[in-house]
């Protein structure tokens, strides 16, 4: 066996070898358990949809030790929880720059079993794309395609580059593909779950559908936009109830950026936006007009 291939073998034991310092099994009463990642000192990230609605969990440590963590917040949205345990001189996951990733660049999804240990999958990153949504609203800022297969008890592992640095944490994908949450991702929602237990996400009352505005309407209304939002429905009691929005008017632009697709004003209801200020176009009765509206929080 030629030396160059014996040294990349070893190399990849290595980086999983450091990055299993940093990767707990949950165990959740099956044989298989699933993973968690250590994120920072007492503090491990694992799926949300792995936690099946519990408020804790015992964690297999890297030393084989057993301890019991407490759930701090879990958001659906990105799939993410946060827990809380008590444990000193655990390894804390060593994070990949985002944007040193390439395609074809080597990766690794980590995890571990709470009686046999760590785990290993090898692959390549396929694609790298924009940031998106999920469908229950949490923005991913990176999009990965992954040519890896994934294996039982993978979520709420990491996926980890060939320096055993973590690029994200793994969870399920549709058709039985793995969804990379990336690190940036991790982190943002870890921070405001550990200072809320919850991730607080922007509401206005509406729904909408995305509708073409005619050569005709343009002119007579002096617009230069050839689609819009129709709002199909206004909450009662709703921010745009009282502002005044009605069932039947087409929102043409939120803070100054044009709207056609429901994801853009879902863009605009960001944790962040919670409390401001939202200030509307809308076209009703053939005739554009401006409206500012309150953004509240979302139910849970």
């Amino acid at each position: 066996m030629s030396s160059t291939l014996i040294d990349f073998s070893n190399s990849l034991a290595d980086a999983v070898e450091r990055a299993g310092k940093s990767v707990v099994a949950i165990v959740e009463g099956g044989q298989t358990g699933v993973s968690g990642t250590i994120w920072g000192e007492g503090v491990a990230v694992t799926a949300a949809h792995t936690l099946r609605g519990r408020d804790e969990a015992s964690l297999v440590l890297p030393s084989g030790d057993t301890t019991t963590a407490k759930v701090a917040g879990r958001d659906p949205g990105t799939d993410i929880a946060a827990l809380r345990f008590s444990a000193s001189g655990t390894g804390k996951a060593q994070l990949t720059p985002l944007q040193d990733l390439k395609v074809g660049h080597v990766v690794l999804a980590i995890g571990r079993r709470p009686k046999s240990g760590v785990t290993a999958s090898y692959g390549i990153i396929s694609a790298i794309g924009e940031g998106f949504r999920t469908w229950s609203g949490g923005r991913i800022d990176v999009g990965l395609r992954l040519d890896l297969s994934p294996y039982r008890g993978f979520s709420g592992g990491t996926l980890i580059d060939s320096q055993g640095r973590v690029i994200g944490i793994n969870t399920s994908g549709p058709h039985r593909s793995i969804l990379t949450i990336p690190n940036t991702t991790v982190d943002r929602v870890v921070t405001q779950l550990l200072e809320k237990g919850h991730i607080a996400r922007g509401y206005i009352g509406v729904g909408v559908q995305p509708v073409e505005i005619g050569e005709a309407m343009q002119r007579s209304a002096g617009v230069k936009q050839d689609a819009g939002l129709l709002l199909l429905m206004v909450s009662a009691g709703g921010p745009a109830e009282k502002a005044g929005l009605l069932v039947g008017d087409i929102l043409l632009t939120v803070n100054g950026a044009a709207v056609s697709d429901p994801r853009d004003l879902q863009a605009a209801l960001d944790s962040e936006s919670v409390g401001k200020q939202l200030k509307v176009t809308i076209l009703r009765g053939g005739k554009p007009s401006e409206m500012t509206l309150t953004i509240a929080e979302r139910g849970r």
